[in-house]
């Protein structure tokens, strides 16, 4: 189980250091799709180097008037 861990936590890291190179970390707003796509960079983690590039693209309800 410890083994199962250590590998979840190298995998988030790169994952993580993935998305730093893609300057997913310093965008100057926060929104749906950057988020979306940052995160899920992270998760699919050491496939980024294989060719995976993630992008997520989503659209918010606008609030009726």
């Amino acid at each position: 189980m410890r083994v199962l861990a250590v590998i979840v936590v190298l995998w988030l890291i790169v994952g993580a250091f993935a998305a730093y190179q893609r300057g997913y970390f310093g965008g100057s707003e926060a929104s749906c799709t950057g988020v979306g796509t940052t995160l899920l960079t992270v998760v699919v983690g050491p496939l980024n180097y294989v060719g995976v590039n993630p992008r997520i693209d989503c659209t918010v309800p606008q609030p009726s008037s």
